[in-house]
């Protein structure tokens, strides 16, 4: 990689463009819904789209071990092997997607009540979970198919197909959520079923360029079912570990009430937006760490791994000083009157933590590339587990200004990743793909 920065760079961008327009979907769905009168719709979404983020980033193993291992079978010359693997993911994800779909619904009152909902609260986000579970194996699929993609450098394609399905999200939640040819407002449940629809037309789509740019086979013995099941394992328990903090941060933000419910789903809908833009590099480098440590090149996977975290730090500062310049922008846009308060105080911390989360995105996108996913899976143990109990504190105490406390210990939760990922590399501890040795 003669060109270190502008390989980066030029990868990056369409991936950045495609990240960002993935959550603009959730910002759309909320800026429609804050819409509706009272702050309960909107807390309702909050708890929604949280609990459907955690079932579907749970299987996200799906679209980075493809990634992963697609990157390495590219690097090493073994196109079949990236054929087959490409179709054993995008079959699993099938089947994963349509066993969520039947196997959820009895539990959508369980699933409401662990974040905390109650009241109206509670039956709104039931109903939007229920419309949002009709789009499960679409989505599942969408996010192995952009994994292979990606694995291939692919980094366009996810960008267009993401565009469009936001397009079609956006146009259906005009329509189904206020009324309109004719149709009743749907309210909240019309946001979840113009989502679902959306994301069965992103699904189509992925897989007809997947047939095009990679094959694929029905033949998939040798694809290595098992690896790519280990790889799930250890990812599948760190984005648990992920997903409980996350879902721990909402349940104590709606015991509070539904103002600072309100509140955190408004934050945390620019959290998801941030993290996801900042993901661009990270993705970016998974594939060129993958790439290059299958053709066996530590000292350009290394470098690649430097210019991640630097690209990523310094957008996070930039991205940070932006959000705070666009606050009273973003909570006329998002955050009901009667939630003002709690808004202000925990927009704030976000924004000037996105330096440290940027390191932890970064890192995470690193080890990914080296396959090092049981490192990932036990820093991500020891940060939650600090970060959990400074949430179950916060609880606990109920001090003033909820939002400044949950977003106070999602900086330390971050900052503890970041230091993990960091170290791994520089100066490499353990058995580090990384290490000056390996």
């Amino acid at each position: 990689m003669v060109r270190p920065n502008r390989t980066l760079v030029g990868l990056a961008v369409p991936v950045l463009f495609s990240l960002v327009a993935e959550p603009l979907t959730g910002l759309a769905d909320t800026a429609f819904v804050a819409r509706i009168p009272g702050a309960e719709p909107v807390a309702a979404l909050g708890v929604g789209t949280v609990a459907f983020s955690s079932i579907f980033w749970a299987f996200g193993f799906l679209g980075i071990g493809t990634q992963t291992e697609v990157a390495h079978a590219i690097g090493r010359g073994d196109r079949d092997h990236a054929v087959k693997l490409t179709s054993l993911a995008c079959a699993l994800a099938a089947g994963v997607g349509v066993f969520l779909l039947f196997g959820l619904m009895p539990f959508l009152r369980d699933l409401s009540a662990l974040l905390g909902a109650q009241g109206r609260v509670d039956g709104l986000a039931r109903e939007y979970m229920f419309y949002r579970l009709m789009g499960a194996p679409a989505v599942l699929v969408s996010v192995a198919a952009f994994g292979a993609l990606r694995g291939v450098q692919d980094m366009r394609t996810p960008l267009y197909v993401a565009v469009g399905v936001n397009v079609v999200n956006v146009v259906l939640d005009r329509i189904l959520i206020f009324g309109a040819f004719g149709l009743p407002p749907f309210g909240v449940a019309g946001a979840a079923v113009a989502s679902s629809f959306s994301q069965w037309v992103g699904a189509a789509w992925s897989l007809l360029v997947v047939a095009r740019r990679i094959g694929l086979t029905w033949h998939m013995r040798g694809a290595g079912a098992g690896k790519l099941l280990r790889i799930g394992g250890d990812l599948f328990v760190r984005t648990g570990l992920l997903l409980v903090f996350i879902g721990l941060c909402t349940r104590v933000a709606n015991h509070f009430g539904a103002d600072e419910g309100a509140a955190y789903q408004a934050i945390r809908q620019f959290f998801v937006f941030a993290a996801l833009f900042l993901d661009a590099f990270a993705i970016t480098g998974q594939s060129l760490v993958g790439y290059f440590l299958g053709a066996r090149n530590v000292a350009q996977a290394r470098r690649v791994a430097e210019v991640v975290c630097l690209w990523s730090m310094g957008t996070g500062a930039v991205l940070g000083a932006l959000m705070l310049a666009g606050q009273d922008f973003v909570a006329w846009l998002l955050v009901p009157p009667s939630a003002m308060g709690e808004f202000g105080p925990g927009w704030v911390v976000l924004s000037l933590s996105l330096p440290v989360g940027a390191l932890s995105f970064a890192t995470d996108g690193i080890h990914w590339g080296t396959g090092d996913f049981r490192y990932l899976r036990n820093a991500m143990l020891a940060a939650s587990a600090v970060g959990a109990a400074h949430v179950l504190l916060i609880e606990h105490l109920h001090p003033a200004h909820a939002m400044v406390h949950i977003w106070l210990a999602s900086t330390l939760w971050m900052g503890l990743r970041g230091g993990f990922g960091v170290i791994r590399v520089w100066p490499g501890i353990g058995r580090a793909p990384l290490g000056r040795a390996a």
